[in-house]
């Protein structure tokens, strides 16, 4: 069985960080494939997609380009289970709704979806100044600071300078430029989810997520009836604050 982890906006397989080879200890018997959508990390000089659909089939195919000798030999083996969050859960859940047959499971980390969460709490009004000015006319550290700041508790830790200077090699090694950001949060902002689940997911989200409220998750537990479970402490990049508990999760 394969794992296919998607991660959110404007960011790229290896901001996974370390959590991809502890979720590789844990899944010893499953394949990992952590991938980059168009205008992110290795696929930064391409045109982002404008809508999730687009996002969906992009994300198919370099899964099927890596999963095909594999498919050839066992093609029952073709179902996969999607850990996704933020922009990457909602590629997964248009995935769903789309080719339905293709999935086992569906883990949503800390996402948002129209018109299910109102724009309020999809991202907190608090932060939309800095986020303006940061993400169009700040310097690349300058970004990277106010996203780590926005997404993860490891600000206040002994280890953010070296995770923020590791961003920031990601960000110039290949650098997302301001037209594909808008291109990305246009795709957010237009897509609209089902009014039921497609396949009920598994919805994770942090209680102290400062920049989307979770309540948005809490919503739609209760409109999908589907499990929410909630870490106390951590905030939007659960598999950064916590990643123990977010590999926990997956293995019930």
């Amino acid at each position: 069985m394969t794992w296919v982890l998607l991660r959110g906006l404007m960011r790229e397989q290896r901001h996974w960080g370390s959590f991809t080879s502890q979720f590789a200890q844990a899944h010893p018997h499953e394949r990992i494939i952590t991938l980059d959508f168009a205008g992110n990390g290795v696929l930064y000089q391409q045109a982002s997609a404008t809508s999730i659909g687009a996002m969906v089939e992009q994300a198919r195919q370099q899964v099927r380009q890596q999963l095909q000798p594999q498919l050839e030999q066992q093609p029952a083996h073709g179902k996969i289970k999607l850990l996704a969050i933020s922009l990457g859960a909602m590629v997964a859940v248009a995935w769903a709704e789309r080719y339905p047959d293709e999935l086992q499971r569906l883990i949503l980390i800390n996402t948002s979806l129209a018109p299910h969460n109102p724009f309020y709490q999809r991202l907190r009004p608090a932060n939309y100044p800095a986020i303006i000015s940061t993400m169009l006319t700040g310097s690349q550290r300058q970004r990277e600071q106010l996203i780590l700041r926005l997404t993860s508790h490891q600000s206040d830790t002994a280890h953010a300078e070296r995770l923020l200077n590791d961003w920031v090699s990601f960000a110039q090694q290949y650098p997302i430029s301001r037209r594909n950001i808008l291109r990305q949060l246009f795709a957010a902002m237009r897509y609209r989810a089902p009014a039921q689940a497609p396949q009920v997911p598994l919805l994770l989200a942090g209680a102290k997520d400062a920049l989307v409220n979770p309540q948005c998750s809490a919503t739609l537990a209760t409109r999908w009836q589907a499990e929410l479970r909630l870490h106390p402490d951590a905030g939007h990049d659960l598999p950064l604050d916590d990643p123990d508990w977010v590999i926990r999760q997956t293995l019930g």
